[in-house]
């Protein structure tokens, strides 16, 4: 059965999260809905990482095996057809070889979180950022990240149901980017790794703001980092921020 790559965007707003759920809809069941339509049948498709309740992906990746030999643009023409009015899209499509795995053959993956400090409501991107009202400062949040890069044990920013072997991760990246609007600052913090742990980013990102707030100092995130004790954590940031965007691959499918 041929074995096809999908690159994938959604707004995870009106989704109980990526993975398939009983009597819930998921990103998951909307894609093998779509699948079902082209060849009827029951599908599982494999993500590169489940994605929580209310988060986005610019480039959540997944694979799928058919059993058409499909051209991989009109079989994305087709899905994104079928998955009409849901918020999912598939950006791209890629024959892969099939011993190709959208999660284990992932060497990186990328993730973008969205915090807006503005007085006033959110209206158009409600539901796409996190808007929080005390003023923060961009550099004492660097100087906080700069602890968390490297190797260590992010026991502190796991979730208690996670389900990891090991909470030992190196995290490769962080950065935090400010944008100045007219009437609100926007901080973008974009982190990198080879993997994450469950709610490991929405968890350094809750602590950061902690920071930027100045509750916090810079210091005190090693201080938590060194505790590897979950009750050390600042506040978890809401999901609606989060968005996977993308994953990286020895030989990328979708480089062509």
């Amino acid at each position: 059965m041929p074995r096809y790559a999908f690159k994938i965007e959604y707004n995870g707003a009106p989704f109980a999260g990526w993975q398939r759920q009983a009597e819930q809809a998921s990103v998951q069941g909307a894609i093998e809905a779509a699948l079902a339509r082209l060849e009827p049948r029951a599908h599982t498709i494999a993500a590169a990482g489940r994605t929580d309740a209310g988060v986005h992906a610019t480039g959540q990746v997944a694979h799928a095996d058919l059993e058409k030999d499909w051209d991989p643009f009109r079989l994305s023409e087709a899905l994104n057809f079928h998955l009409k009015p849901a918020p999912v899209a598939i950006l791209a499509c890629a024959r892969v070889a099939d011993d190709w795995h959208a999660r284990f053959s992932a060497n990186e993956r990328r993730y973008l979180f969205r915090l807006v400090q503005r007085r006033a409501p959110m209206t158009l991107e409600k539901g796409l950022v996190w808007r929080v009202q005390n003023l923060l400062d961009a550099e004492a949040m660097r100087e906080g990240a700069q602890h968390l890069i490297g190797h260590h044990d992010f026991t502190t920013f796991r979730s208690s149901i996670c389900q990891a072997a090991s909470p030992v991760k190196t995290l490769d990246e962080i950065t935090i980017e400010e944008i100045t609007h007219a009437d609100a600052r926007e901080f973008r913090f974009r982190l990198r790794a080879r993997s994450f742990l469950h709610n490991q980013v929405r968890s350094i990102v809750g602590t950061l703001e902690r920071v930027g707030a100045g509750a916090w100092a810079p210091e005190d995130v090693k201080i938590a980092l060194e505790a590897a004790n979950r009750a050390a954590c600042g506040p978890v940031c809401p999901p609606q921020g989060l968005y996977l965007t993308g994953v990286g691959y020895p030989d990328d499918p979708f480089a062509a």
